[in-house]
């Protein structure tokens, strides 16, 4: 998918006053907000459910707020229908949104971020041939203007310079990862005359090249492989690492990575096979978490490393 360059004019982020919200001071130089040392750069990321911000970019995430990024995970639902993917759990149905906000608070400490919730209802996974109707009510079901506009007030209080989110497939087709990135791109879009966004990136987390290096990896080392159940889908798969336009290195943040997903019990079985892997392995064989640039104000000058290339 090309970048789309927009055309306005790029505010170094070493100019910027500090957002609406007055938390912090943004500046030359450095700050300190939370507690923390602020540089002065905001990243957010927009997830369609708790858990998503641990499986999907927790590494580079853990790093940035390290160096001093503010960082800031809205998620858009409450993740009500999911499933209990962890057989050590017993879980009532009527304390799952309860326990899944529980989940997402150890996540977001662990991490070290900010976090808002939208408050829309999670649409489930849709099983069967044909799929049935989506829940009346629920996030990818209601009118889009109505699930964007919470969105494009968070960007205009934040004012993120860069946002992650999916691509245009939701990552995978689950109806609220799809919802998600046109809610996405049209609050970007929304925003503008008041935020202007430098530049939005989608997630790459499972791209073919990635999933069979670590594949073979674990098989090479005698684990088992998280992807054995994928390897035959992801074979069929065109090549699609022309989509990748960032590699971010963060291998010494794939252990916070791990705390954060297992915060999530009721997604993750933390003695299951997405764990089979050790981690000084998967820094060996892929040691970076990678995106696509989707939107951009800047030029995009070849591979980069940081999602804030052509920002500091």
């Amino acid at each position: 998918m090309p970048i789309v360059p927009v055309m306005v004019r790029v505010v170094h982020p070493g100019t910027l006053t500090a957002p609406s919200s007055g938390r912090g001071v943004v500046g030359r130089g450095t700050a300190r907000i939370f507690g923390r040392v602020n540089n002065g750069l905001r990243l957010m990321h927009v997830h369609a459910h708790p858990d998503d911000e641990a499986s999907k970019g927790a590494a580079s995430t853990a790093m940035y707020v390290a160096q001093g990024v503010r960082v800031r995970v809205v998620t858009c639902t409450g993740g009500e229908r999911g499933d209990i993917l962890n057989p050590g759990l017993m879980v009532d149905p009527e304390h799952m949104a309860q326990l899944r906000r529980e989940e997402m608070a150890r996540s977001v400490a662990i991490l070290g971020v900010e976090h808002e919730w939208l408050g829309f209802v999670d649409s489930g996974f849709p099983e069967g041939d044909p799929p049935p109707p989506l829940p009346d009510g629920c996030f990818a079901a209601i009118d889009l203007e109505e699930a964007t506009a919470p969105l494009i007030e968070q960007i205009i209080q934040f004012q993120p310079h860069v946002v992650t989110t999916y691509d245009e497939h939701g990552g995978y087709p689950h109806p609220d990862h799809i919802r998600t990135h046109e809610v996405t791109m049209a609050a970007v879009a929304q925003a503008a005359p008041l935020w202007q966004v430098s530049k939005v990136y989608y997630h790459q987390t499972f791209h073919k090249q990635k999933v069979l290096a670590l594949h073979e990896a674990a098989l090479a080392h005698g684990y088992e492989s998280p992807y054995a159940q994928w390897i035959e889908d992801i074979l069929r798969r065109p090549d699609d690492s022309h989509r990748i336009t960032t590699r971010v290195p963060c291998a010494d943040y794939f252990t916070v990575r791990d705390e954060a997903l297992k915060a999530h019990a009721t997604q993750i079985d933390p003695s299951g096979h997405w764990f089979a892997l050790p981690a000084e392995v998967a820094r060996e064989v892929w040691p970076t978490e990678d995106f696509e640039l989707a939107i951009s104000v800047l030029p995009y000058d070849g591979p980069e490393d940081d999602l804030f290339a052509g920002l500091r």
